[in-house]
């Protein structure tokens, strides 16, 4: 792939994780939940929407906020293989995130036009994708992989990439994460909890979305 090609996805990519300083982390398991759950993050401020796809109608919600609500930035979590991508792709995922990488996806990517965050937990594998040209990486699992201090840890040795930890942080621990100089937002599940969404509390996942875009970066 081209350097301009990598530019481009690089600069697209910074832009929406730079539309908050926490992008949602969302598994929806009816997507009759879809647009709801979506136009309340979208009120409370949080415009970036990552769903996993964990469940079967991860491809249908991630249709459907894409056609119906205004504001919403619908990306595909989970990715591991290039038909997810391609998948993603098709129901309008506007980015595409992994817990990691693969040659066979990094391939993929590079006939993609989607943005792609690959995932790393090591310094070795963070070294690797920046090789590559991948500067925005994602942190994962960020608590069980060290956490804060690991990656103010990677600060020194590796400036030129900047990261979204996700998985485990939590409302209470983002601010400690978003100071960090090579942190550029952060991945939170905590912004649609279980039992909000089986209850349809969109009010309640609204709130939380407010006090999650409120973070100072």
């Amino acid at each position: 792939m081209s350097s301009s090609w990598m530019q481009r996805r690089h600069e697209e990519l910074e832009a929406i994780l730079g539309l908050a300083p926490v992008v949602a982390v969302v598994t929806i398991d009816d997507a009759a939940h879809a647009v709801a759950l979506a136009s309340a993050l979208v009120e409370g401020g949080i415009r970036a929407i990552e769903v996993t796809l964990r469940t079967p109608a991860a491809l249908d919600a991630i249709r459907a906020i894409a056609e119906n609500v205004t504001g919403a930035v619908p990306g595909a979590g989970t990715i591991i293989s290039g038909s997810d991508l391609h998948a993603a792709e098709r129901a309008g995922a506007r980015f595409a995130v992994s817990p990691g990488w693969t040659p066979d996806l990094l391939d993929a990517v590079a006939k993609s036009a989607l943005p792609y965050l690959p995932g790393a937990a090591t310094a070795s594998e963070a070294m690797w994708l920046l090789s590559r040209g991948y500067r925005l990486q994602k942190f994962f699992p960020a608590e069980p992989a060290g956490g804060i201090d690991y990656l103010r840890a990677l600060s020194g040795p590796l400036p030129g990439i900047r990261f979204c930890p996700t998985g485990g942080v939590r409302l209470e621990t983002a601010p400690d994460y978003l100071k960090l100089p090579n942190v550029v937002c952060v991945g939170g599940s905590w912004l649609t909890p279980s039992k909000l969404v089986q209850a349809q509390d969109w009010t309640g996942i609204a709130k939380l979305a407010r006090e999650s875009a409120q973070l100072k970066k």
